[in-house]
């Protein structure tokens, strides 16, 4: 069986296919890569069995006839934190203390970085949308991970000194520094969800595999991959 991922959930629903292999349910192979190829390869007829995106693709997807409307269910909840580079550059941008107070701490960070990387996708959508808010988004030196290259990969290269992406893609990363969580009054979080594709060959198979990864049995690894179960 086939199934075709955004790059965020990549490690997540590889540990998952294997735990629900070990459970004696059929082996899924899954593709991943960037969000808006996913979901463009699958608008297309691409024949998968199960598609796994950001939540809001999906009702898209649905409307065109591409999944199945009533198979869409969440799994995982990804919130986005700032990083920094592992080095003595971070101490320019860093806050004092684990994290950010506030929208107010976040918004100085920002006007005192060199370079700011975020994230092509939803998350990186939501950033940009609080920059406009602030009224910031002319006045910062932005750039955008190129699709599949994570925001560590920019800050550990020196390209970025201070970056944004979901929890899930940057823990566990060399050469960074993780502040936190955005704080309450500007947090971003994204939801990720699967469903069953229009074209699957095996759709009944398809829709108790991915029962199984909204169930219990994978809880334990969705937190151990840093997501929050939905």
């Amino acid at each position: 069986m086939k199934a075709l991922s955004s790059m965020a959930t990549r490690h997540l629903l590889a540990d998952l296919a294997g735990v629900a292999a070990r459970a004696g349910l059929p082996l899924l192979e899954i593709e991943s890569v960037g969000g808006v190829d996913a979901a463009a390869r699958v608008a297309a007829g691409e024949q998968v069995d199960l598609v796994f995106l950001a939540a809001d693709a999906l009702p898209r997807l649905a409307q065109g006839g591409h999944v199945v409307a009533d198979s869409v269910t969440p799994l995982v909840v990804s919130r986005v934190v700032a990083a920094v580079r592992d080095s003595r550059v971070s101490a320019a941008v860093a806050p004092e203390g684990p994290g950010f107070a506030d929208a107010a701490a976040v918004r100085e960070a920002l006007r005192r970085a060199h370079r700011i990387g975020y994230s092509t996708g939803p998350s990186g959508d939501a950033l940009l949308r609080h920059l406009d808010t602030w009224g910031l988004r002319a006045d910062l030196a932005l750039v955008q991970a190129r699709p599949g290259v994570p925001v560590a990969a920019l800050l550990a290269a020196g390209e970025v000194d201070l970056g944004f992406q979901q929890l899930s893609e940057l823990v566990g990363q060399p050469g960074i520094r993780i502040l936190g969580e955005l704080p309450a009054d500007c947090a971003i979080e994204t939801v990720f969800s699967g469903a069953v594709s229009a074209s699957s060959t095996e759709p009944a198979a398809s829709a108790a595999l991915l029962a199984f990864f909204a169930g219990p049995a994978g809880d334990a690894v969705k937190t151990a991959h840093a997501f929050a179960v939905a």
